[in-house]
């Protein structure tokens, strides 16, 4: 029977206290009401419908190539490595913000992320080619007595609010149509990583995404593999 037919529906708040006379002699804690209720839902044939799928906003690679441009002409040394950092690695704001300068492993070409997406610790790879830019950047912080990646002349870490500011601005500056935030950048290395034929399983490791399905092979791939298909690609980038 579809809502809006047959006799009125007792009101949620109502059936809830119906319900729990029956239940409180169980002395229910949070599991065994979950369990309840997924056998209820079995019961009456009602289907949980999961999360919508939209496929991700990404810019195009022409609006990447304008954005950098106004970037670059733009000459501002410390603005143009967080925008390539972001465009590199893919971290999400909040996991930028929190980068250290201790955080950059220069042998290895890598970042390490601490306490990421759902309290995860990760390694993320840049391309060799961006080493000097980033040791530069890093030698100009340290002799400033800076700890993190990315911070103001007053030694205050930037803020999840100012990098968005700061990458809406350059939007702004090359007239894009919708502004460029992180996570737009974020999906744009991802999706131009899988058009170049790499596999989800090698994006994984470092994108500190999870997949329920996928969980079993991503945890036996090593980090090497996706950092050497990483690397072979990463010179084709429009930046």
């Amino acid at each position: 029977m579809s809502e809006g037919t047959g006799p009125p529906r007792t009101p949620p708040k109502k059936k809830a206290r119906e319900l729990a006379k029956h239940l409180r002699g169980e002395r229910p804690d949070s599991a065994y009401l979950k369990a309840v209720f997924r056998a209820l839902r079995d019961e009456l044939g009602v289907t949980v419908l999961g999360p919508s799928r939209r496929l991700p906003d990404t810019p195009s690679e022409a609006e990447i190539r304008r954005y950098y441009a106004t970037v670059w002409q733009a000459r501002h040394g410390p603005d143009l490595v967080l925008i390539k950092t972001l465009l590199y690695t893919g971290v999400r704001v909040s996991e930028l913000v929190a980068l250290r300068l201790d955080d950059v492993d220069f042998d290895r070409c890598q970042l390490r992320v601490s306490r990421g997406k759902g309290g995860k610790d990760r390694v993320v790879p840049f391309p060799q080619g961006f080493k000097e830019t980033l040791a530069l950047h890093v030698d100009g912080l340290r002799k400033q007595g800076a700890t993190h990646l990315f911070e103001s002349s007053w030694k205050k870490p930037y803020s999840d609010r100012g990098v968005r500011k700061l990458l809406a601005r350059y939007a702004a500056q090359a007239d894009l149509a919708r502004p460029i935030s992180p996570h737009r950048l974020r999906h744009f290395l991802f999706t131009w990583l899988k058009k170049q034929g790499i596999d989800d399983a090698l994006i994984q490791p470092y994108s500190g995404h999870a997949s329920r399905q996928s969980l079993e092979v991503y945890s036996r791939l090593a980090l090497a593999e996706a950092q050497e298909e990483y690397e072979q690609v990463i010179g084709r980038f429009p930046v």
